[in-house]
């Protein structure tokens, strides 16, 4: 798995072997490929891109085009045991929303996503005055999809408004692990959740 985004790689370690996985917003279907390859899951991909799309398709994998924000619906309760949402949820119309669901088809879901509180994005706009471009916002504001950006902080208020379960929380920092501030300086938050 050492081709993956060290966000994917760690995601990987926490998936169960054998699980029934949905990996929203897949992209070309790395994460799931690994997953099926080396944790024996039976895996199930919903991608925008129909050229992602297709290289996932390419590489064996059951991935349909479809949209999260839209789509999520169409999967009865509990489909799976674990609904992964990797490097979207600052992509997503309606982020709460999109929370909710992936805990009603899922019985856990891992979502990760880049902090905008790490202390490289905080330098470059109060010194720089520009919105940051770093290795985890690595896109200029005029492109990026993302569009609601949010904090460690800001998502555990999240997860406490909705009363979600954390059942676990990794900080990464490049592939090194963050324990002590990592709102401050983690560049990645990866929470495994479930319903009360």
């Amino acid at each position: 798995m050492s081709e993956l985004r060290p966000d994917l790689e760690a995601i990987a370690k926490v998936v169960p072997v054998g699980a029934r996985v949905l990996d929203i917003g897949c992209g070309d279907g790395a994460l799931l490929a690994a997953l099926r390859d080396t944790r024996q899951v039976a895996g199930r991909g919903i991608e925008l891109s129909g050229a992602n799309v297709a290289q996932a398709v390419a590489r064996g994998l059951s991935v349909v085009q479809g949209d999260a924000d839209t789509d999520l619906g169409d999967y009865p309760d509990d489909a799976f045991d674990m609904v992964i949402l990797s490097d979207a949820l600052q992509a997503m119309r309606r982020p709460a929303v999109v929370l909710d669901e992936l805990l009603r088809i899922g019985k856990h879901a891992l979502v990760s996503f880049p902090n905008f509180a790490h202390w490289r994005v905080r330098a470059s706009l109060v010194f720089g005055g520009r919105m940051p471009v770093t290795r985890t916002l690595p896109v200029a504001w005029y492109e990026t999809p993302n569009i609601h950006l949010c904090s460690v902080d800001d998502f555990r208020a999240l997860t406490d408004a909705r009363g979600i379960v954390v059942e676990r929380a990794l900080f990464l920092s490049g592939s090194s692990e963050v324990r002590a501030l990592p709102n401050l300086r983690a560049e990645r938050a990866l929470f495994v959740l479930r319903r009360v």
